[in-house]
């Protein structure tokens, strides 16, 4: 066994819980109770931080959990909070993702996170998925930049499903390996993942190479369900 499991240095933190959100649309106390079972689960390692709206903070309580915030009114002093995503830029001391729309101002948009600091979130379903050229353009827009990104929405799978959304798989082999387009159309049983190493066709990366592109490149995903990625990965005997 390696001294670090590469299992855990590409995945480890990966899931940011949006239980609150579409198609899961919980309420708060679901959502919570929800989250709180995943936490105390064996699974809690690819766990991230619970998404909530800076609106709806004050249903919160005095529960501890890390906490990344949807800028959707003011956001208050909460030591819990360690990310804020938002539409436009926003003054948080923290880590700040702004959503870019994937159209003819993309360049611009990344040049000017770049130039601020902050960081990218690129939306991969809801209302429609992006094509996979486009979010090929994004991810390879902030690896020539250095900015780190997180992605969300209709990441439920591990491989692309057949309504058109995007396999989080495939994100994640886009970030590790580039060759961006063909990483995101790659099917099911592409990819390889043990305690030594991810794999696609002849590219592999260690954990070192892994935890380098999860810290630089791709941070995290947003996905209202838990349980339904990780049974995938489970079901795909990627986890230990």
């Amino acid at each position: 066994m390696p001294a670090v499991d590469a299992r855990r240095a590409l995945l480890g933190r990966l899931i940011d819980h949006a239980a609150l959100f579409p198609p899961a649309s919980m309420p708060m106390a679901e959502a919570l109770a929800a989250d709180r079972l995943a936490r105390h689960g064996g699974d809690a390692w690819l766990l991230g931080r619970f998404v909530c709206p800076a609106s709806l903070l004050g249903e919160l309580g005095a529960e501890e959990r890390s906490l990344t915030v949807i800028a959707d009114g003011k956001l208050p002093r909460d030591p819990r909070i360690e990310s804020v995503e938002a539409r436009e830029p926003v003054d948080f001391e923290g880590e700040v993702y702004v959503e870019v729309p994937l159209d003819d101002s993309l360049d611009g948009r990344l040049d000017g996170l770049a130039e601020r600091g902050l960081r990218a979130k690129v939306r991969c379903g809801g209302a429609s998925a992006p094509a996979t050229a486009d979010l090929a353009r994004f991810i390879r827009g902030c690896r020539d930049r250095d900015l780190v990104f997180k992605a969300t929405a209709g990441l439920h799978h591990a491989y692309p499903s057949g309504d058109g959304g995007h396999g989080f798989l495939n994100v994640l082999a886009a970030a590790v390996f580039g060759d961006e387009p063909a990483a995101l159309e790659a099917g099911p049983g592409s990819f390889e993942l043990d305690a030594t190493s991810f794999r696609w066709d002849t590219r592999t990366a260690d954990a070192t190479d892994l935890a380098r592109a999860r810290g630089t490149l791709l941070h995290s995903i947003g996905s209202c369900s838990f349980a339904e990625p990780v049974e995938e990965l489970r079901g795909l005997g990627l986890l230990p």
